[in-house]
């Protein structure tokens, strides 16, 4: 409240109600140095092959077809993050990866969308999670291209929420004289936050009992695939993943694998060598399935996890704030805790989920760095093999 006298009525008003609403019991995790939550007891999983897909290949599509014809799957796209690892300040949705034509990722993803409900027959219900900074400009986006040609009723965008930020000593930021540094509560916040913007009720009133989620930056995500939604549904778990064949035992991705019998993901940290190098009779890793974050949930098990505490996970980041003699500072080495929530976390809370294997060349292509491994240049040359003109 430094500089709170300097502040017009209104500004001292937004700036009261941004401290009313903190949750500062996020200070207890801390309170006593930050500890992550130990792993149990992991055990492999088996996932469903891609030669057992090819033999129900029938019975699970019809499944699936049929699912979305009847308005029982929605997806949730993940969009609230900016391009600024591209060198690009603007919605990461909105980044052109076009070399001879303009072709967007977000392009991308409502192309592989429309495979999809062109052979249903019916829109599937699409919900863009975007975040304060790029809400705006994701939607007018979307309105300048004429939502590339879907049908925009069945399209609807929502907040992720924000939470505070704090130094080493657990004081809360300041972004500007009349603003808190707040930051998005993680990718394991996207249902909660569509809960607090309202899009439960369109749900409801749509029927939809399945939830298909995934992540802006890969560019060849199939999305509503109603092979995975058939077996998904055929299985009788409450969750599915998509996940690949890792290509190296070191790979960085998380693992999809039981923890104290429960479904688990096990990143690549927590995994030890005799771990991550055991092999089965015919060779195959046996912690040898890496997820691509595309998930599909059971609505009503969702509404469950949003009545129950998610676990947080404290992380050390850079964020840009205001010193105490009213400069704005951009730090170049982490300076404070961010609190999120991990969609990971969400899968563990599930009973069971069906580990779903695809091909990476065909659906993962993720565009994470401006240069070298998961760049625009090695999306675009995936693209390429799966025929898209660039």
């Amino acid at each position: 409240l430094q500089y709170f006298d300097e502040l017009d009525e209104a500004q001292q008003t937004g700036l009261l109600n941004q401290i009313e609403a903190l949750d500062l019991s996020l200070l207890d995790l801390i309170k006593d140095g930050v500890k992550e939550v130990p792993k149990g007891k992991l055990a492999p999983l088996g996932a469903v092959t891609l030669g057992e897909i090819k033999e129900k290949k029938d019975t699970y599509k019809k499944r699936g077809l049929e699912a979305i014809r009847q308005c029982q799957v929605g997806a949730v796209l993940l969009a609230g993050g900016q391009g600024t690892r591209l060198g690009y300040d603007q919605p990461k949705g909105t980044v052109n990866i076009g070399i001879e034509h303009d072709i967007y990722i977000f392009e991308c993803l409502m192309k592989n969308l429309m495979k999809v409900t062109d052979e249903a027959g019916v829109p599937v219900p699409l919900y863009i999670m975007t975040s304060v900074s790029n809400n705006r400009d994701t939607i007018e986006f979307f309105e300048e291209h004429k939502y590339f040609g879907y049908d925009r009723s069945y399209v609807k965008f929502f907040k992720q929420e924000m939470v505070p930020t704090v130094d080493f000593k657990g004081r809360v930021l300041m972004a500007s004289e009349t603003e808190l540094a707040m930051a998005p509560n993680g990718n394991g916040g996207w249902f909660s936050s569509m809960v607090v913007d309202g899009m439960l009720e369109d749900v409801h009133k749509r029927g939809i009992e399945w939830i298909n989620v995934f992540a802006v930056d890969n560019v060849l995500q199939q999305i509503a695939d109603p092979l995975f939604i058939g077996a998904t549904l055929a299985s009788g778990c409450e969750s599915g993943a998509k996940v690949v064949r890792k290509a190296a035992p070191d790979e960085r991705v998380g693992v999809l694998c039981t923890e104290d019998g429960r479904p688990s993901i096990a990143e690549y940290y927590e995994m030890t060598d005799e771990m991550a190098t055991a092999r089965k009779e015919n060779g195959d890793l046996l912690y040898g399935f890496g997820v691509i974050l595309n998930y599909l949930f059971r609505e009503d098990k969702l509404e469950e996890i949003a009545d129950r505490h998610m676990p947080i996970h404290v992380v050390e980041k850079k964020i840009p704030y205001m010193d105490e003699k009213g400069n704005r500072v951009k730090p170049e080495k982490p300076n404070g805790y961010k609190f999120e929530t991990l969609v990971l976390d969400m899968v563990h809370m599930m009973n069971d989920c069906i580990p779903y294997e695809v091909v990476r060349e065909k659906e993962f292509a993720p565009i994470k760095n401006r240069d070298g491994v998961d760049s625009i240049d090695t999306a675009r040359e995936l693209l390429r093999g799966n025929g898209v003109l660039l």
